[in-house]
C-alpha cells in the first residue's frame, strides 16, 4: 500500500509539474505575441518619425526619449519586486489585509518616485545644460518630455496584474497603445507635422499609457474583492514586512546600473560623436529591444512562481522552473540573432529608410548582447526570490564599471559601435558572476 500511495503521489506531481509548465507557457506566449506584436507596430512608429524628421531631428528626439527614460529608470522604485515577494506568501494564506496594506505601499511610492524624478530631471537640465555646452533648443525639447515623469506610475498596477495572472491583459494592452501611436504617426506624416508635434505625440503615448495601467490595476483589486485600498492602516512597515526596505533598495540598485547603460547610453554616443550617430543607435537600440523585451516579458511570469516556490520550499520545482525557462531564452535569442544577420538591412531601408540603413551592424552587435542579457534575466530572478539580492546587486556593480570604461575608451575610436561592445561585455560579466551566485546558494539550500 505504501508503494502504491507512493506511485500515485509521484504521478500527480507530474501531472502538477506538467499543469504548471502548461500555464506558464501560456503565459509567456500570450506576453511574447503581445510584446513582439506591440514591438513591431511600434517600431514602425518609429521608423514613420524617422523617415518624417530625418536624422538629425530624429537624434535630437531620441537623446530627449532617452534622457527621460534614462531618469525614470534611475529614480523608479520597482516597487512590483517587494509587492511581488512579500504578496506571494500573502496570496497563498488568504491574508487580504496584508495584500491592501503593500498594494497601498507601493502606489504611494510610486507617486513619490515620479514626482522626485521630475524635479530631479528638470534640476539636472536646468543647472547641468549650461555646463556641458547643451543648446537651448536641446534643453527645450527635453524640459517639455520631462512633463510625462510624475504620470509614469507603474509599480504598484504591474505587482497586482502579475501576481493575479493578468498577464493577457497586460500583453495585449501594450498593442493597443502602440497601434494608437503609430496611427498617429501616420496621421503626422500625411499632415507634414515637426520635430515639437512628433515630440507632443510620444509624450501622450506614454501617459496614456501608464493611465491605462492603472486604471486596469484598481479594477482587478476590485475584482478580487479588495476594497479601501488606500483607507487601510500601514502600521510599522519595518515590523510587518521585515526586511522590506533592505529588499527593495538592494533588488533597486542593481537595475538603476542596468538602466545608466541602456538608458544613458544614447546621450552617451551623442555626446561623445553626434546627434546623427545617437539617432543610429537608437534605432538599432529599437530593433534590439524586441528581443530583449522577451526576457523582461519572461520574467514578469517566472517571478512570482519562483518567489511561491521558494517559499514553500519546492526546491525542485525551482530548479527546474530556472533551468527550462534559461535554455528557452538563450534559443530564443540565437533564433533572434540569425534573423537579424539575414534581414536587418531589407528591414531598416524599407522603413526607416535608406539613410538609416547604416544602423544594420549595430543592430547585429546588439543582439550578442542580448543573448546574454536573456539568459542572466532568469538567474536575476531567481536571486530575488532566494532572498539574495545582495548577490544579485554585487553581480552587476563590476560589470556597470566594465561598461562605461569599454564605452568611454571605444567610443572616441570607433563611434557608437563602440557602445555595442561596450553592452556584449556588460552582459556577458554580469551572466558570469549571477551563475556563479545562483550554484553556490543552491547548493547551500538557501
Amino acid at each position: 500500500m505504501n508503494i502504491l500511495r507512493k506511485k500515485i503521489k509521484k504521478v500527480r506531481s507530474g501531472w502538477h509539474a506538467e499543469s504548471t509548465l502548461r500555464g506558464r507557457l501560456k503565459n509567456i506566449t500570450h506576453l511574447l505575441t503581445g510584446n513582439f506584436a506591440s514591438a513591431f507596430i511600434g517600431l514602425v512608429g518609429f521608423a514613420l518619425t524617422a523617415r518624417a524628421l530625418g536624422p538629425a531631428d530624429y537624434g535630437l528626439l531620441a537623446l530627449s526619449f532617452a534622457y527621460v527614460r534614462g531618469i525614470e529608470r534611475f529614480v523608479s522604485f520597482r516597487s512590483w519586486q517587494p509587492l511581488i515577494k512579500y504578496g506571494a506568501l500573502a496570496l497563498e494564506t488568504g491574508d487580504s489585509e496584508r495584500l491592501k496594506a503593500l498594494f497601498k505601499l507601493g502606489l504611494l511610492i510610486d507617486l513619490a518616485t515620479a514626482f522626485l524624478g521630475w524635479g530631479l530631471a528638470v534640476l539636472i537640465v536646468l543647472l547641468a545644460g549650461p555646463l556641458f555646452g547643451i543648446s537651448d533648443e536641446m534643453s527645450r525639447l527635453v524640459l517639455i518630455y520631462c512633463a510625462v515623469l510624475p504620470l509614469q506610475v507603474t509599480g504598484m498596477p504591474t505587482a497586482v496584474m502579475r501576481l493575479y495572472g493578468r498577464f493577457k491583459i497586460l500583453a495585449y494592452g501594450q498593442v493597443a497603445a502602440s497601434s494608437l501611436r503609430t496611427l498617429l504617426c501616420i496621421a503626422g506624416v500625411y499632415l507634414g507635422w515637426g520635430l515639437f508635434e512628433f515630440l507632443v505625440l510620444w509624450m501622450a503615448s506614454q501617459i496614456c499609457g501608464s493611465i491605462n495601467r492603472n486604471l486596469w490595476a484598481f479594477r482587478e483589486i476590485r475584482r478580487q474583492g479588495l476594497h479601501d485600498v488606500m483607507r487601510v492602516p500601514l502600521g510599522d512597515i519595518r515590523s510587518r514586512f521585515p526586511g522590506f526596505w533592505s529588499f527593495s533598495f538592494q533588488s533597486n540598485v542593481a537595475p538603476i546600473i542596468q538602466a545608466c547603460a541602456f538608458e544613458f547610453d544614447t546621450l552617451l554616443v551623442g555626446y561623445l560623436a553626434d546627434p546623427v550617430s545617437a539617432g543610429l543607435y537608437h534605432i538599432a537600440k529599437r530593433v534590439a529591444k524586441i528581443a530583449q523585451q522577451a526576457g523582461e516579458q519572461v520574467q514578469a511570469v517566472l517571478y512570482p512562481d519562483l518567489a511561491r516556490a521558494w517559499a514553500t520550499q519546492e526546491i525542485t520545482e525551482f530548479r527546474k522552473t530556472v533551468n527550462q525557462t534559461g535554455w528557452l531564452l538563450f534559443g530564443f535569442g540565437l533564433f533572434a540573432l540569425f534573423t537579424a544577420q539575414l534581414s536587418i538591412e531589407w528591414i531598416l531601408r524599407m522603413t526607416a529608410g535608406s539613410e538609416f540603413v547604416a544602423a544594420a551592424p549595430l543592430v547585429v552587435t546588439q543582439f550578442g548582447a542580448v543573448i546574454m542579457l536573456l539568459c542572466s534575466r532568469t538567474l536575476f530572478s531567481a536571486l530575488l526570490a532566494m532572498g539574495h539580492e545582495k548577490a544579485a546587486l554585487q553581480s552587476i556593480l563590476l560589470s556597470g564599471i566594465l561598461f562605461l570604461v569599454t564605452a568611454l575608451m571605444l567610443l572616441p575610436k570607433i563611434g557608437a559601435l563602440g557602445a555595442n561592445v561596450a553592452h556584449i561585455v556588460m552582459s556577458s560579466t554580469w551572466f558570469v558572476q549571477m551563475a556563479i551566485a545562483y550554484r553556490r546558494r543552491l547548493t547551500r539550500g538557501s
